[in-house]
């Protein structure tokens, strides 16, 4: 079976010479090019604003437990308390005093 023509539409952008600067670096950075970049940023802006505007729906029973997790007191996580605990690797030292 033949995958389905892939359809492609043109699309124009008209921006100041710092703008594409701007791009132009962070592309390189990624190793990408320019028009891939900027796709996959615009792709990713629209994903994250329609998931803003979704509304989350759950039944009675879950947002019972919802809220009631959200209420509870929290609980240590082990592997943070340690972390925050460590000395950044630019600090010199490595674990605090008292530790």
């Amino acid at each position: 079976m033949s995958k389905p023509a892939r359809r492609e539409y043109p699309l124009s952008m008209r921006l100041p010479g710092a703008d594409i600067s701007l791009i132009d670096r962070a592309a390189t950075l990624r190793g990408r090019s320019r028009t891939d970049f900027v796709r996959e940023a615009a792709v990713r802006a629209a994903e994250e604003v329609l998931m803003d505007s979704l509304p989350i729906r759950m039944s009675v029973r879950g947002f019972a437990a919802f809220t009631h997790a959200l209420a509870a007191p929290p609980k240590p996580v082990r592997e943070l308390v340690d972390l925050l605990k460590r000395r950044a690797p630019w600090e010199a030292g490595g674990e605090k005093k008292g530790d």
